[in-house]
């Protein structure tokens, strides 16, 4: 038997995994605790009293599932390291456990306070150890379900041309949507089968597939984070929106499969064979009954997650299971239509020992030979290299086809090596194609990509150095794949200020807020506007109004788009296009009107009766704001902010307080300055979550704003800052570095030109719209006089050499 991998938990700087979680929860690898954690422990306790520890777990249907809520509850008692009176004993104990078999905790006398952290941890463990299990899980699934999908666009031989126009080109398809269709056209590659029926099961896999990559990436960020922060398991919602999101996600990819499964099903073999394939497959594979259950088992209980979190988890997790047995009937129906000809013999058809079908000879070479896409074919080889031999005592094709079925269910177990083997084989075809999407670079050169913020790097940043409390401020360029317009550019400079850490409550918040009125102000680029709001009080908005939590993030991309189209437009987006009901829709019209002075609105929406009063998102951001605005009336500038229950911020990482600044004048820019709190962005690029909030300044757009005051004031901007250009005719070199650098030593903005043409230095005056001339000729330097030219008013006078930076100093003060 292969030696079992070993995991460390506990050590400096370490985090736990989901996959880790999930491998000794499966008895797939041993835990040891890092040496220098239990050292921290204490060696002293107060009373002791004996306890089952088994009383310290939650009440979870599985023994996976209750040995994985053990590792996750290891891992945050470890972080109560140094803790008075809570030992070394426990950790020890748990981790025996977990080195054997079931989950045999037995009894161990403990410390109130060990008593009291255990109890404390109890739910917050089982819920993260669940999280854990479907997130490993889930993006497991994501790969399978992928490859068996391909099979089946083959099986049903599937117009796949659809893939093709997933990315429009324009930069607004979805990511993943052209992720998945690339991955599937890597996989059917030279397939001569696909092209023939236009099937919507299979048109709508790149849409449904990329929707579960999506919810991967956001459970697996949130059970990062909640994973590795001590005891906290982090609000309800945080982790009730992720995995109700995965669920629905896991509904439709399921729902999606099984269509394509029955359809095969109805395609494979004769008649006879036919029923008995059918009544194989409706005894065996999950309804679409069983399926619409699970899921609104799960929807009840997520509406109800805050009292039942365990439990909520828990059938979200069998809901994953359900799926995966589906996505497998699907592989297995799949694949007996493309490779199970022995099963489509008639009945006298004669199973050798083996288990495999002997098959005629002469019928074999008339068989038509089927070419498979290069990355399919490679699947369905692994298949059957696996299926070969396993036919067991089957003495007719239906007893074969029983056998494969239950083989399918040991091969695409999670648990099984050989399905790592062929989820690995999956990849590498798909990673081993990734250059030709990719375009082609120079010999030598790099692929590489463009920063599309300085948020998202200033996040990087201060998690990979373990920073905890950081002020920077940061001026440069950005990058977006936008169509270029008025105000909007594909590269640009952006200035921003961000403070990092833990601070009074709201104080760095007011200070970004104060610090952008000064920086506008200072601009004096004139009557500017900043709009403010919370992400918790619309989210706590999109609850009052029955919007599912699995759709706040695309409800809020909807209202972002408010200051660019009319309510109707976003309610018919809402309501069409999101599967909003049009009463839902029309009660958020009623909430996004909501606009006014801060003090006077916030307490309209704190009157009593309030609908707001009655939702806990609601209330902490009403809390925030209200001590926000009391920060900001006494400094004296809150008549710049305006409260809009309308503004969103179409970014899903902000947190908390969202503001963006828009100029009230003629110049149509856009929003000139945008920002808001994003607690959670540092912690998913390391294992500490530092709290944060910040404003970026769009600096182009200022210039634009700037440049069309000027315009209306008649006004030319000038290119330069220099106030006097020393202009010798001649090519007397020292005779301009002497004059320079005597106006240079008095802090005047000069510049100078040798030349022996007189139209040289007109034109550079001109053409930089230098305001004042100090010239030099030969009459000048024999007279050892100067002329001092205005060029606005085109007037000259001539000074003598000895008083000429007096007079421009006199000139410049008086301009």
């Amino acid at each position: 038997m292969a030696k079992l991998p070993v995991i460390t938990v506990g050590g400096k700087g370490s985090s736990l995994s989901s996959s880790s979680v999930y491998a000794i929860a499966e008895g797939l690898a041993k835990l040891r605790i890092d040496s220098s954690v239990l050292n921290r422990f204490a060696s002293s306790s107060s009373p002791l009293n004996a306890h089952n520890l088994v009383s310290f777990l939650p009440s979870l249907p599985t023994v996976v599932e209750s040995r994985a809520s053990l590792v996750v509850l290891l891992s945050k008692l470890l972080s109560l390291a140094g803790s008075p009176n809570i030992r070394s004993d426990l950790p020890v104990r748990i981790a025996r456990t977990l080195n054997s078999p079931g989950l045999e905790l037995g009894s161990l006398d403990l410390t109130e306070e060990e008593a009291l952290a255990l109890e404390e941890l109890k739910l917050s463990s089982a819920v993260c150890a669940i999280c854990a299990l479907l997130d490993h899980q889930s993006a497991t699934l994501s790969t399978f379900s992928d490859a068996v999908a391909a099979i089946s666009c083959e099986a049903l031989k599937a117009d796949i041309t659809a893939f093709n126009s997933m990315d429009s080109g324009d930069g607004y398809a979805s990511k993943e949507v052209i992720a998945v269709a690339s991955d599937l056209k890597v996989l059917l590659n030279g397939s001569k089968l696909v092209g023939k029926l236009k099937i919507g099961a299979v048109s709508g896999i790149p849409q449904i597939h990329a929707k579960l990559r999506e919810q991967v990436k956001s459970v697996h960020s949130t059970t990062r984070t909640v994973l590795n922060s001590g005891g906290e398991v982090g609000s309800p919602w945080t982790v009730g929106t992720a995995l109700l999101s995965v669920a629905l996600a896991l509904y439709h990819l399921g729902d999606r499969s099984l269509s394509r499964a029955k359809m095969i099903v109805d395609e494979v073999g004769s008649e006879d064979l036919r029923s008995s394939l059918v009544a194989l497959f409706e005894k065996k594979c999950p309804s679409s009954e069983s399926l619409r259950s699970g899921y609104n088992l799960v929807s009840q209980l997520g509406s109800e997650a805050e009292e039942n979190y365990d439990k909520f988890a828990c059938e979200v997790n069998v809901l994953m299971g359900i799926v995966w047995k589906i996505v497998t009937w699907e592989a297995l129906m799949a694949f007996v239509a493309l490779e199970g000809a022995e099963l489509n013999k008639s009945e006298g058809s004669e199973v050798n020992g083996g288990g495999n079908m002997k098959v005629d000879k002469k019928s074999e070479k008339k068989k038509k030979k089927v070419v498979l896409g290069k990355g399919t074919g490679v699947v369905v080889q692994l298949i059957k290299d696996r299926l070969q031999g396993k036919g067991g005592n089957a003495v007719d094709s239906l007893g074969l086809l029983v056998n494969w079925a239950d083989e399918f269910l040991l091969f695409f177990d999670l648990k099984n090596p050989e399905f790592d083997c062929f989820l690995s084989k999956v990849k590498e075809i798909v990673e081993s194609n990734e250059s030709r999407r990719l375009p082609k670079i120079a010999k030598g050169g790099e692929l590489l990509s463009l920063r599309y913020d300085l948020t998202v790097p200033f996040a990087r940043y201060v998690a990979m150095n373990g920073i905890t409390s950081y002020r920077r401020y940061q001026i440069a360029k950005v990058y977006r794949r936008d169509n270029p317009s008025k105000g909007r550019y594909r590269e640009f400079y952006q200035c921003d200020f961000d403070i990092a850490g833990q601070f009074e409550k709201m104080g760095p918040d007011f200070e970004v807020i104060k610090i952008l009125t000064e920086l506008l102000d200072e601009l004096n680029i004139g009557d500017y506007e900043i709009k403010l709001n919370h992400r918790k009080l619309l989210d706590g908005m999109f609850e009052i109004c029955g919007v599912p939590p699995e759709k706040f993030r695309t409800i809020c991309s909807s209202i972002d788009k408010l200051d660019k189209q009319s309510f109707e437009q976003i309610k018919n987006e809402m309501v069409e296009e999101k599967g909003l009901s049009v009463e839902t829709a029309d009660k958020i019209g009623a909430f996004v009107k909501e606009r006014g002075h801060p003090l006077e609105l916030l307490s309209k929406l704190k009157q009593e009766g309030s609908k707001f009063l009655e939702n806990s998102l609601s209330v902490d951001a009403l809390n925030d704001l209200a001590i926000l605005f009391n920060a900001l009336e006494k400094s004296k500038c809150i008549g710049k902010v305006a409260f809009d229950l309308s503004l969103a911020r179409g970014l899903d990482y902000y947190t908390g307080v969202i503001f963006e600044a828009v100029f009230k004048g003629g110049a149509q820019v856009g929003s000139i300055a945008s920002g808001g709190r994003y607690d959670n962005l540092i912690g998913m690029f390391g294992t500490k979550q530092v709290p944060a909030v910040g404003i970026s300044l769009g600096i182009e757009r200022v210039f634009n704003i700037m440049e069309q005051l000027n315009k209306d004031q008649n006004q030319r901007t000038r290119a330069t800052k220099t106030e006097v250009l020393v202009s010798i005719f001649g090519d007397d070199l020292g005779r301009a570095a002497e004059l320079s650098s005597e106006l240079w030593a008095e802090k005047v903005n000069a510049e100078f030109l040798v030349n022996k043409r007189g139209t040289k230095h007109f034109d550079r005056a001109k053409e930089s719209r230098i305001p004042w001339m100090i010239i030099e000729g030969e009459r000048e330097r024999n007279d050892k006089t100067l002329r001092l030219k205005d060029m606005e008013a085109a007037e000259e006078i001539t000074i003598s050499r000895d008083r000429i930076v007096e007079e421009v100093q006199k000139r410049l003060g008086s301009s």
